[in-house]
């Protein structure tokens, strides 16, 4: 089977896949609908009941859940394969926890409420701060980029952003610590179609930039000499790459909170199964963060009935034996 043949089948895969997925969450909630009912309410013919909640309710918010799923997948995709290293992922490197600093601040200022683009921007800028300390450190020790020092460096600011955050929010009003606590937990709740336009304007042109520099990424991956011998330019390829992940994580948690382990999870399940080249991962990533989110939204808002789960437990009550199995396994079976 050529290439071009074996991508087309894995994308029409877990395309189909992400539909069922998307059918499936259309259909739970707290009103349960048919199959049937379903496509009369997309139609704009079916019960005006049913049509309010999937046009006002339920499409935004799996579209969301769906785009943040395939970027933040994405973004773990991209940080593995350059910084070689199986654990990398935002989560871990600090990014979210930037991003999610520059969100509360924008909560707690009220900001937020004043202008459209403050949270994402602040989120953006937060994110940008923190992987640029990150790199700051790593490279101060040793005086070159070591992963794990860089791996390391992530989870210790991450850990100090998050003190900050909690010191921020210590002195803010109680609306505002409700409003930041219940961001920070990760939900969907507060989908919208402006959240969603916001999100494909971003992942969609995100992706194209990242599926050009999937060669550039495999290259990088055998060395950075043979890379630059083979055409590539290093340092340009390395910086897009990076700015993009980021802005995919900084966008994902400016709308949806802090999600951990997708970016962890997805690209490594791909690669078990399917390989480490990047032309072909990078699309299947994007689709598989996709249904794996918008399945575990599903889950979080359906399993303990009237009580929606914050989707970041979700997430973690997977990602989190996987993480550990990772951990565990010997340095020849991981596949980069």
């Amino acid at each position: 089977m050529t290439r071009a043949a074996s991508l087309a089948w894995r994308v029409t895969l877990l395309g189909i896949l992400l539909v069922l997925t998307l059918l499936t969450a259309l259909r739970l909630g707290a009103v349960q609908l048919t199959s049937s009912e379903v496509v009369h309410a997309l139609l704009g013919d079916g019960d005006i009941a049913h049509v309010n909640i999937l046009h006002e309710l339920r499409l935004p918010r799996a579209f969301q859940a769906a785009l943040v799923g395939a970027a933040l997948a994405l973004s773990g995709t991209t940080y593995q394969a350059l910084l070689r290293n199986p654990l990398a992922e935002p989560y871990v490197l600090g990014v979210s926890s930037g991003a999610a600093f520059g969100a509360v601040l924008s909560v707690v200022t009220g900001w937020s409420l004043h202008f459209v683009w403050a949270l994402p921007s602040t989120a953006f800028v937060g994110a940008v701060l923190s992987m640029l300390l990150v790199f700051r450190i790593a490279y101060s020790v040793g005086q070159r980029l070591d992963t794990r020092v860089l791996l390391l460096a992530g989870v210790v600011v991450g850990a100090f952003l998050s003190a900050c955050i909690w010191l921020v929010l210590t002195f803010a009003n109680d609306e505002s610590v409700r409003t930041a606590i219940y961001w920070m937990m990760g939900s969907h709740s507060g989908a919208s179609w402006r959240s969603v336009t916001v999100l494909a304007v971003t992942v969609l042109p995100a992706f194209v930039v990242l599926l050009w520099l999937a060669r550039a990424l495999n290259l990088l991956a055998i060395g950075e000499a043979t890379a630059a011998y083979l055409g590539i330019e290093v340092e340009r390829a390395k910086w897009i790459a990076f700015f993009t992940a980021t802005l995919l994580t900084a966008v994902s948690v400016s709308m949806s909170g802090t999600i951990g382990f997708v970016g962890l999870v997805v690209p490594h399940a791909l690669r078990l199964v399917w390989g480490g080249d990047n032309q072909m991962l990078i699309p299947t990533a994007g689709l598989a963060g996709a249904v794996f989110l918008v399945a575990a939204d599903t889950a979080a808002r359906t399993v303990a009935g009237a009580n929606e789960l914050p989707i970041g437990v979700v997430t973690a009550l997977v990602g989190v034996p996987c993480f550990v199995w990772l951990l565990r396994r010997p340095a020849s079976q991981r596949v980069l």
